[in-house]
C-alpha cells in the first residue's frame, strides 16, 4: 500500500484527477468507480477542469457507482444516482448511458445486488475505484465487521453513519434510510487500482488503523492491505496518527517521477 501525504484536500484532488487522466489516455474507455460524500469533490472538480482544458477526455469513459440507498427513488435529490449525476456526470459532460449503478428501488433487492456484481464483471471490471473512509473505517457502506470477502449486498447502516450522513438530509437523521446496497469488500478488491482519499483530523484514527493496523473486519478499509495496487492519499490532518508518516513522505518524494500513483 502506498501512502501519499499532501498539504490539503485540493492537492489530493489534483493528484488523483491526474492519475485518472493518465489512465484515460492509456485506456479511453476505462471504467471509473466513484464515491459520494464531500471528501471526493476536489477530485471531481480537478478532473472536470482537465476535461475543459483538453487534458482529459471522458468521451468514452464509463462511471460505476459504489453504493446506493435502498428505497429512495432514483430522482430523489439525495439518491446517490442523483448526487453522482450532479457532481460527476454533468460537470464532466458525460451522459447517463455512460453510468452504471445498482437499483435501490428494486422489489428484489438481493437480485439487484447480484445483477450489479454481474454488470461490473461484464463491463470488464473497474479500472480505478475511488474510495472515501468513514470515521469507523468503513468503505462503501461496508460497516465494521463486514466480511472481507463480501460481494455486493444489502447492508444496515450503523447509527454513526446515519448521524454522519444526516447533513445531506437537512440535519434530520429520520430522513436517512436504514439500508443500502453496497459493493462488498470482495467486489471492491477486484478493481485494478484502489485510491482512498481521506482529509481532516476526524479521519486520522481510521487512516492509521487502515494503513498500520492489522487486517481486521472491525476496520473494513484495512482490507486494502491485501490489494496489489492500493493508494491512500491523505492530508496532514488525516495523517496525524500515522507512526510511519516520515517514511511515507520519504518514499513518495524519492519515487520515480514516471511512476505516478
Amino acid at each position: 500500500m502506498e501512502v501519499v501525504i499532501v498539504p490539503d484536500a485540493k492537492a489530493g484532488g489534483e493528484l488523483i484527477a491526474e492519475a485518472m487522466a493518465k489512465l484515460l489516455r492509456r485506456k479511453p474507455d476505462a471504467l471509473l468507480g466513484v464515491a459520494t460524500g464531500s471528501t471526493p469533490l476536489p477530485v471531481y472538480e480537478a478532473l472536470a477542469a482537465k476535461v475543459r482544458s483538453g487534458a482529459a477526455d471522458v468521451g468514452r469513459a464509463r462511471i460505476a457507482q459504489l453504493d446506493e440507498y435502498v428505497g429512495l427513488p432514483a430522482d430523489h435529490p439525495e439518491s446517490y444516482r442523483s448526487v453522482l449525476r450532479r457532481e460527476v456526470l454533468e460537470p464532466l459532460g458525460m451522459e447517463m448511458d455512460q453510468f452504471t449503478g445498482p437499483d435501490g428501488t428494486a422489489e428484489d433487492v438481493q437480485g439487484a445486488c447480484e445483477a450489479y456484481d454481474k454488470a461490473l464483471s461484464d463491463a470488464g471490471g473497474v479500472d480505478l475505484q475511488l474510495l472515501g473512509i468513514g470515521t469507523d473505517g468503513h468503505i462503501g457502506f461496508n460497516e465494521p465487521c463486514s466480511s472481507l470477502a463480501s460481494r455486493t449486498r444489502i447492508k444496515t447502516l450503523t447509527e454513526q453513519t446515519r448521524i454522519d450522513n444526516a447533513r445531506f438530509f437537512d440535519g434530520d437523521i429520520d430522513q436517512v434510510p436504514h439500508h443500502v446496497i453496497t459493493q462488498g469488500i470482495g467486489t471492491i478488491l477486484e478493481a485494478r487500482h484502489l485510491v482512498l482519499l481521506a482529509t481532516g483530523e476526524g479521519k486520522a484514527d481510521a487512516v492509521a488503523a487502515t494503513v498500520e493496523g492489522p487486517i481486521a473486519a472491525v476496520c473494513p478499509a484495512s482490507a486494502l492491505q491485501l490489494h496489489p495496487h492500493a493508494t491512500v492519499v491523505v492530508d496532514e490532518a488525516a495523517a496525524s496518527k500515522l507512526k510511519l508518516a516520515d517514511y511515507f513522505r520519504h518514499t513518495y518524494v524519492n519515487k520515480p517521477g514516471w511512476q505516478g500513483i
